[in-house]
């Protein structure tokens, strides 16, 4: 029986001590390694603008101020001031062609027709009929206004616009015949015989300041609402009755615009901005 307990005893030490091992390794091995998943920030692709050539039309409507007319006294060869010196309102419509250059600034070439705006001014000195008269001036004048801009976008919410801007150019004016009729002061009914000076025209130097907010409408059609400021240089609006030369000259004409209009891009729709969410970058696991 003795050895039979011995084989006993021994197996069961073999198999504890084994144990035991095995428990030491676990102990000596370090756990399993296992990283979160790791996500990169989301990537931003910036609008570019849709820049391009566009097509604009617009219309308008004026309130012109003329600083006033001086002329050439008959016989004195000096030049007077007209005692009163006015313009009515009047209205334009005209169109353009430009380009986008990019999301802030953009610039066009616009051709403006102005509708007659009826002149009406008096002097005063003697006439034929009396030693004191006043005259009755009547006149109008149109034209046409070639302007290159320039514009710069100052701010943006959501489809709105929000530029100011400045032209240079000119403006080829028509004056109409001046029709003058004298009159003894106090007594509109004793009046010399009316006289008609032939209207003069030619280009006058014009320089413009703009504002305003334009509308997305579509990507490619925005709709445009702004104030211009014009303001036309000095030069000749009649001739005289007794030789070939010019008897009266009108000073700068400035016009405060109220305008709206339409403006219809080529350069197709801007990009919309979107945000693109990486996939997460799964690293390896260690057992």
């Amino acid at each position: 029986m003795e050895p039979i307990m011995r084989k006993i005893f021994l197996a069961g030490a073999a198999m504890v001590l084994a144990g035991v091992g095995a428990a030491g390794a676990a102990d000596v091995l370090p756990p399993p390694i296992i990283d979160a998943p790791i996500y990169e920030s989301p990537v931003s692709h910036p609008v570019e603008s849709s820049g391009g050539w566009y097509l604009r039309g617009d219309v308008g409507y004026s309130w012109n101020k003329l600083r006033g007319v001086d002329f050439l006294q008959g016989g004195l060869g000096t030049y007077a001031p007209f005692t009163t010196a006015a313009l009515r309102t009047s209205y334009s419509i005209g169109g353009g062609v430009g380009y986008q250059i990019n999301q802030r600034l953009r610039t066009d070439v616009t051709l403006d027709y102005f509708s007659k705006a009826k002149f009406r001014g008096s002097t005063t000195g003697s006439c034929g009929v009396a030693t004191a008269c006043t005259s009755t001036d009547l006149s109008g004048i149109s034209g046409f206004g070639l302007l290159a801009n320039a514009y710069v976008d100052l701010y943006k919410k959501g489809r709105f616009t929000f530029y100011a801007g400045a032209g240079v150019g000119g403006t080829h004016v028509k004056w109409d015949d001046l029709n003058n009729t004298s009159c003894q002061t106090g007594n509109s009914s004793n009046c010399d015989p009316s006289f008609n000076h032939g209207g003069a025209k030619g280009w006058r130097f014009t320089y413009a300041l703009m504002a305003g907010a334009s509308v997305d409408i579509t990507c490619n059609l925005k709709g445009d609402v702004g104030y211009r400021y014009r303001n036309m240089a000095s030069g000749a609006m009649f001739k005289s009755l007794t030789s070939q030369g010019y008897q009266g000259y009108h000073k700068s004409i400035s016009s405060h615009e109220v305008r709206g209009g339409l403006r219809y891009g080529f350069g197709g729709c801007a990009e919309q901005e979107v945000y693109i969410e990486p996939a997460p970058i799964m690293p390896a696991v260690y057992k």
